[in-house]
């Protein structure tokens, strides 16, 4: 199975999510278990580390040409764009490319991540479960 950190439709948050700003700041879960990200402030943004990942995401990260996949960078630069919403990049180890993400807080323990090729074209998401702080 291949690492997907491709990540997050870029939802419309509901009139309770608006009302108070969330920080995806924490550990958060890959939709298949497979890897679990930190979720950090790097500077005046937020980044996202590996903080775990099971055999089968390192392989497929090592196969990618990344043979240490926990402590990689994959999403970086995130900016808040809106109140539960940031934009960044979002690294893909094994495929070795980065793609423009979106990332979304849709509660405080779901986030939708999303990435696409070019502008809206070839986008995929995904929703990431937080796992702890």
């Amino acid at each position: 199975m291949r690492l997907t950190f491709l990540a997050a439709a870029l939802l419309a948050a509901s009139p309770v999510l608006a009302a108070k700003q969330m920080t995806p700041s924490g550990v958060w879960q890959s939709p298949g278990g497979n890897t679990r990200l930190r979720i950090s402030k790097c500077g005046a943004n937020i980044c996202g580390k590996v903080a775990w990942a099971s055999e089968r995401a390192k392989a497929d990260a090592a196969r990618g040409g990344h043979p240490n996949l926990v402590g990689m960078q994959l999403f970086e630069d995130f900016s808040r764009t809106g109140a539960n919403t940031f934009n960044g990049r979002v690294f893909v180890p094994d495929i070795n490319r980065r793609f423009n993400g979106t990332l979304t807080m849709d509660s405080a323990t779901s986030i939708t991540v999303r990435g696409c090729l070019v502008r809206n074209s070839g986008c995929r998401s995904e929703v990431w479960t937080r796992v702890g702080n």
